[in-house]
């Protein structure tokens, strides 16, 4: 009877011992999360704050809240009407909508050839596909320019045409590992019924990948609205410019006036983070349906 008592205290005492640690453990790792996402936030509360100062404010005190007579909200209107920013949101906004569908449309009808077809010329495109990831930008991007220029692409058509080309690679690595769990049956029991190749595609195959085409759209919309090394490169008239593109040019002429360039830049950064906390979790939501398809 002793042994078994001594026994059962010490399977007690493990026990005990076992969550205090866990315990400890998950304090632990959520001390550390909060003082990471404190750390990532730091650069959101000092251009927000700063943005409301006046010129002197920022310079005494960089860290501080805006109070008093260095409270100056009126840095955002100034900043929004220099900034142009409803043309250029405007720009931005056709730019990045137009080249994600391109991408969606594209990258989805070829993926979905590759993986029907089964021969040794499909392998090979896939793996130039695979293998353009691979390529950076900057070993590129004067060849590029030159062509396009010879070509009369330095527009917004061109940009979006490059959009196209460089996007790709990713989205059909995406597409093509969903449609790979996509059954062949469904796509037989539509020819039976006499459907051809294109109503195939648009009306079987393509409302399947909606939980990935919401991932590979946000994932493509994010990069090309911030995107600024191409519009740069291609865009070469006022006009045309996006949102990046503007603040940098807006940056140069207020380099000296931090107030006008930071109310500016929290302008600018509105949008696309209004975009990402809209759409977050369907980013999550259309990778783990993919991972589970």
């Amino acid at each position: 009877m002793m042994e078994k008592k001594i026994e059962k205290k010490t399977v007690l005492t493990r026990s005990t011992n076992f969550n205090m640690g866990k315990k400890r453990n998950k304090n632990i790792l959520l001390t550390i999360s909060i003082l990471l996402g404190l750390l990532y936030l730091s650069p959101f509360y000092l251009v927000i704050t700063n943005s409301l100062k006046t010129q002197q404010g920022i310079f005494l005190n960089v860290m501080g809240l805006p109070f008093d007579k260095f409270f100056k909200p009126h840095n955002y209107l100034e900043a929004f009407k220099q900034l142009d920013f409803i043309k250029s949101f405007i720009n931005s906004l056709v730019i990045t909508t137009s080249s994600t569908v391109a991408i969606i449309i594209f990258s989805s009808m070829a993926s979905w050839m590759l993986v029907r077809t089964k021969t040794k010329f499909s392998s090979f495109l896939f793996f130039l596909f695979a293998a353009a990831m691979l390529i950076p930008f900057q070993s590129v991007m004067l060849p590029l320019v030159n062509i396009a220029g010879k070509l009369g692409l330095l527009n917004p058509v061109g940009l979006v045409f490059m959009y196209l080309g460089f996007g790709s690679s990713l989205s059909i690595m995406l597409y093509h590992g969903f449609i790979k769990n996509i059954p062949y049956e469904l796509e037989e029991a539509a020819t039976i019924d006499g459907c051809n190749t294109f109503q195939i595609f648009w009306h079987i195959i393509f409302p399947l990948l909606k939980p990935i085409t919401v991932t590979v759209s946000i994932l493509n919309a994010m990069w090309i609205w911030n995107d600024f090394l191409l519009p740069q490169l291609v865009i070469n008239k006022p006009q045309w410019q996006t949102i990046p593109l503007k603040m940098f040019y807006f940056f140069g002429q207020y380099s000296r006036r931090w107030d006008l360039a930071l109310a500016g830049l929290v302008i600018s950064m509105i949008p696309i983070i209004v975009f990402y906390f809209t759409v977050q979790k369907h980013i999550i939501k259309g990778i783990t349906q993919g991972s589970i398809k």
